[in-house]
């Protein structure tokens, strides 16, 4: 699979709590993701972060949250992304915020050319 030198970078912030049909959200938009055949998804889970609510959520010791910050990461072409939005809408709901920025790609995968 090849992702053009100009892509699009979506960025969805969630809480860990956050769930959809059983599953945690986050696992769920990486599943959708993949049947939608985007190029990857990568989840990285914050150690710190607070959303619309100024709630803190922390991974201190002495303040152990259950609901800590989990960001989703996607690359790819700029149509995938806009057609993947609408069924990521539904699935977020209104948790969470998605944010879309415009890239380049400098290298992907063991091909160097992009």
């Amino acid at each position: 699979m090849r992702i053009p030198k100009d892509a699009t970078l979506l960025r969805i912030f969630l809480g860990e709590a956050d769930r959809r049909d059983g599953l945690p959200l986050f696992e769920a938009i990486v599943q959708e993701a993949r049947q939608n055949n985007l190029a990857g998804a990568t989840v990285l889970r914050g150690r710190m972060g607070f959303g619309h609510s100024s709630r803190l959520h922390s991974s201190k010791i002495l303040a152990l949250s259950e609901d800590l910050p989990v960001v989703v990461e996607i690359v790819d072409a700029p149509d995938k992304i806009d057609a993947f939005l609408p069924i990521l809408d539904v699935m977020v709901g209104d948790r969470g915020l998605i944010c879309l920025e415009r890239i380049q790609v400098l290298r992907y995968g063991p091909n160097r050319s992009v």
